[in-house]
């Protein structure tokens, strides 16, 4: 096992390492409370709500049954949340430690952690699901294909407990975060993460519950939805198109393999050879030309190579080794489970709706490398922009931000058009003849996306370990050389963040559309009623997708308004701290570092309520009130016509804005870095001042509002489905 470095290195882990566990465990404390509340209030739902003629479950055991999947869920994805927090405050020690002996080593342990973790939340999520279909499927006498209905409780559990957990990580990652930057590098020009700035220890928290334990129960949900509403559809294909049962498990079998195909891709980056090779090569390449060309002749350090070029490179190389493992494996899935002799080549078809899936997921991480990373020209333009001023800097930000948008939603519709309509090519009719694949085809396609996540997922949790091994590294007064590596480091983890928030997005567009089919599906199922068009131009319909588009602008606000109260209250105490104690600069007192991280926990638990609860409450609200205005118009669909509506333009109009959130913000921040690296005039300059605010605009945006719009329409499109049959009139089935 590594060890854990000098004294001064463990001090300062140690203290990271507590104020997370800290946060973690006072969060937990109110999620626990709102997720009983919000069970009890489910299982009363389900318990007088009026049940189907001829329906093989009754109104307790239905009840019993959502409440205990919700549960579930929650507590999951609270683990898979908690345990990527623990893994990371244990190892950003390690790596720091891991720093000041070899670069690759540091590499390999970051990654090692992030896998950990990611591994463990995946693994969680299918077990989870599991244990629940092998209950219900053994005290309940139902046909096989209509239990995933039942279980659609589990992804509301892990999307209600993920909600919470990403905008209270969320609010205090970048409360904190601003309010160090804004004193620090603005106000007094001390470094980033210098020892004198009473809010850097929270800042370094921040870094944990926010990336680690936010992501992990983000992509924990994403998993979770995606499996339950592919099932479900897997299900009704059973039932229509009277395909085996492979169709149905599927979607477990896919996540399965993830498991495995990245372990085999974070294998192929822990090979240290390579990493040793490319070094050696770089060597003899800077010893000839300093022979040759008369360069100065000096020792090549460790620090001294561009080797983020190359550690993003190795990280990458594990990325398509996973993808391409994966799309051999489909394959032989797609051939053993979705074989039917009905219809012969309908799992080739399947099969390249996975590959669609596939290549989205790779388009998706490149066009988000292309507009965050420094090394491509819109980075570059924001970081000249700066020059100029800050004004220039937030107006080159917000424009690159928003032209950013237009690649990824051609990405989204054209995965999610092809996959249906090979889907619908398939060959899968129903009794009246009707193709009924297109859905599934689509399904197929977002389990393609997701089938390397836990890779992905390894990736996104690197980034804070190695921001963390940084900040330990500068407070413990190391070698710069030392903080030279993880300065590289961390660039790299930057662009890993930004292209894993990139991905999620795409997963949450795909899981949202299949979640939509779903609601679809279940809202007919239990109104024995068909609900195929959603006719905008009736008013109520048209008003509850307006709804929907306002709720979106409507939270971003909120979190984004959230970020800002908390930092003001922090740099506030900073500022206090500065007055009161003038020896703090000079370094003979101790600044109190944990007054800040007191403030920004109680701000960021206050500020995440409302936000929560208006997403969880309002897919609830609008079909509640729209089935009450049905009941006097005389159509019993009114309920559920709206919200399908509301789900529609709210997720558009989500997938937009959270794009425009993460690709901005991370764009602003790499801006800096380039910077900050000596271009258009370095470190302390004007134009360096000017990004640091536009940094400190992007904050908010891709570390909150971004990756909550995440959850949140995910969250909605869960909720809806959930309460579905209590939107609409009962038929006879």
């Amino acid at each position: 096992m590594q060890e854990e470095g000098t004294e001064e290195m463990r001090v300062v882990s140690d203290a990271i390492r507590m104020g997370a566990d800290g946060f973690l465990r006072t969060q937990y404390g109110t999620i626990i409370k709102l997720t009983l509340f919000c069970m009890s209030l489910l299982f009363v739902i389900y318990l007088f709500r009026q049940v189907p003629e001829h329906s093989p479950v009754g109104s307790f055991s239905l009840a019993c049954t959502t409440a205990i999947s919700f549960f579930m869920g929650a507590v999951c994805s609270g683990t898979a949340g908690f345990v990527g927090m623990w893994v990371s405050v244990r190892s950003n020690v390690r790596v720091a430690s891991a720093a000041s002996k070899n670069y690759h080593l540091a590499v390999s342990i970051a990654l090692r952690a992030g896998a950990f973790s990611a591994i463990l939340a995946v693994s969680m999520c299918l077990l989870g699901i599991f244990v629940l279909f092998a209950s219900v499927s053994f005290i309940m006498q139902i046909p096989f294909y209509r239990i995933p209905v039942l279980l659609v409780g589990y992804g509301f559990g892990a999307s209600f407990v993920a909600l919470f957990a990403q905008l209270g990580g969320g609010i205090y990652t970048k409360a904190a975060d601003v309010g160090a930057d804004m004193i620090g590098k603005v106000e007094t020009s001390i470094p980033e993460d210098d020892s004198r700035n009473p809010a850097v220890i929270a800042d370094l928290v921040g870094d944990n519950v926010g990336d680690c334990a936010g992501r992990g129960s983000d992509l924990f949900e994403s998993i979770a939805a995606e499996i339950i509403s592919a099932m479900i559809i897997g299900g009704v294909l059973m039932e229509q198109a009277h395909v085996g049962a492979g169709y149905l498990m599927f979607p477990l079998s896919v996540h399965a393999m993830d498991l495995l195909v990245s372990s085999f891709g974070i294998m192929s980056v822990q090979r240290a050879d390579n990493f040793a090779y490319l070094t050696r090569i770089w060597s003899k390449v800077i010893s000839l030309w300093n022979r040759d060309f008369g360069g100065q002749n000096e020792t090549l350090e460790n620090g001294d190579f561009p080797a983020e070029n190359n550690a993003f490179a190795l990280l990458m190389k594990g990325y398509r080794t996973s993808a391409i493992i994966s799309g051999i494996l489909l394959v032989f899935l797609c051939r053993s489970l979705l074989y039917d002799e009905a219809a012969p080549y309908a799992c080739w078809y399947f099969c390249l709706c996975s590959f669609i899936g596939l290549g989205a997921g790779y388009i998706f991480i490149a066009i988000t490398q292309y507009y965050t990373d420094y090394s491509h020209s819109p980075v570059a333009y924001i970081a000249k922009s700066s020059m100029t001023g800050a004004g220039t800097n937030v107006i080159a930000g917000i424009s690159v931000g928003l032209q950013s948008t237009l690649l990824p939603a051609v990405t989204i519709t054209m995965a999610v058009l092809m996959s249906y309509r090979l889907g619908q090519a398939s060959g899968l009719y129903d009794s009246n003849g009707e193709p009924v694949g297109g859905l599934f085809g689509t399904a197929v396609a977002t389990m393609g996306m997701l089938s390397t996540a836990a890779y992905i997922l390894s990736m996104d949790v690197f980034g804070p370990i190695t921001d963390n091994a940084g900040g330990i590294v500068e407070m413990s007064t190391c070698a710069p050389e030392i903080r030279n590596i993880t300065d590289q480091l961390d660039a790299v983890g930057n662009t890993t963040k930004a292209i894993t928030k990139g991905y999620a997005v795409g997963t949450a567009a795909l899981a949202s559309f299949l979640l939509f089919s779903a609601f679809l599906d279940e809202v007919m199922e239990y109104s024995g009623l068909p609900l195929e068009i959603v006719d905008i131009a009736v008013p109520e319909v048209f008003f509850a997708g307006f709804i929907g588009s306002t709720l979106v602008f409507l939270f971003s606000g909120t979190t984004i308004r959230a970020v800002g109260t908390a930092a003001q209250d922090v740099v506030a105490e900073v500022r206090r701290q500065f007055a009161n104690f003038p020896g703090i600069m000079n370094g003979t007192q101790k600044p109190d570092y944990q007054a800040c991280v007191t403030i920004v926990t109680k701000a960021a638990l206050r500020e995440m309520l409302i936000p929560g609860a208006v997403t969880v409450l309002s897919p609830a609200f609008v079909g509640y009130l729209f089935k009450f205005v049905g009941t006097h118009e005389d159509d019993p669909l009114i309920g559920g016509k709206c919200v399908a509506s509301f789900l529609m333009f709210s997720t558009a109009t989500g997938l937009l804005l959270a794009l425009f959130f993460n690709t901005g913000g991370g764009a602003f921040d790499n801006a800096k870095k380039l910077i900050e690296r000596g271009f258009y005039g370095g470190k302390g300059s004007d134009a360096h001042k000017a990004a640091v605010t536009g940094d400190t605009l992007g904050d908010p945006f891709k570390d909150t509002a971004g990756p909550s719009l995440h959850v949140l329409i995910k969250l909605i499109s869960t909720v809806a489905l959930v309460l579905a049959p209590s939107f609409v009139k009962s038929g006879k089935l």
